[in-house]
């Protein structure tokens, strides 16, 4: 695949629109990377995004409605490689993230499931999950299993036929010195496309 072809769509899973944030740093961080190899690139932001919570398994069954909804669908669609930026909140990501997700899911979109199985339809695609949070990144894996990120590795991504998916887990937010030297290897990812 020529960088031409590599078509990589960044969201940017901070619900917090105050720009001071790490993560839509890191976010903008890997789009310039990714410009600076020649990617094709695209991003959505979520804090920019109006986004509604599902209540019923009937509104799940239902395609969407919203522009921006139907919009992050084509976008996903278009993208080789997916890159979810997002703080860990209580152990996961926030629920905005994941009422993004369920939104996006709506009425098959991720996978086909009927009584033989379900016909994954992201195939062919690779994705990159990339988590700040404040406790030691080992902390969270080793003490919490990380399944907050891997619940979203597995469940939606690898559900949905995305493989590889790869983690990469940021500890120690807020600590000295460490916000520029995550954007350097954020930076660095986007280049490599990975």
């Amino acid at each position: 695949m020529t960088t031409a072809e590599r078509h990589v769509l960044v969201i940017d899973g901070q619900p917090d629109p105050d720009r001071a944030r790490l993560t839509h740093a890191l976010a903008q961080a890997y789009v310039e990377g990714a410009h600076e190899a020649g990617f094709q690139t695209r991003m959505i932001t979520l804090a920019e995004t109006e986004i509604s919570f599902l209540r019923t398994a009937a509104e799940f069954d239902q395609a969407p409605q919203s522009p921006a909804i139907l919009s992050a669908r084509a976008d996903i669609e278009w993208a080789t490689h997916i890159v979810i930026i997002f703080p860990i909140w209580l152990g996961s990501a926030p629920a905005y993230l994941r009422a993004f997700l369920e939104q996006v899911a709506r009425a098959n979109f991720l996978a086909r499931v009927s009584e033989r199985g379900w016909a994954m339809k992201l195939k062919g695609k690779s994705a990159r999950l990339i988590a700040t949070m404040g406790m030691p990144a080992i902390m969270y894996r080793l003490m919490f299993g990380a399944f907050g990120v891997k619940s979203i590795a597995r469940s939606v991504l690898g559900f949905a036929g995305v493989d590889p998916v790869r983690l990469t887990l940021f500890g120690g937010a807020g600590q000295p010195n460490v916000a520029a030297r995550w954007l350097r290897q954020v930076r660095d990812l986007g280049i490599k496309g990975a």
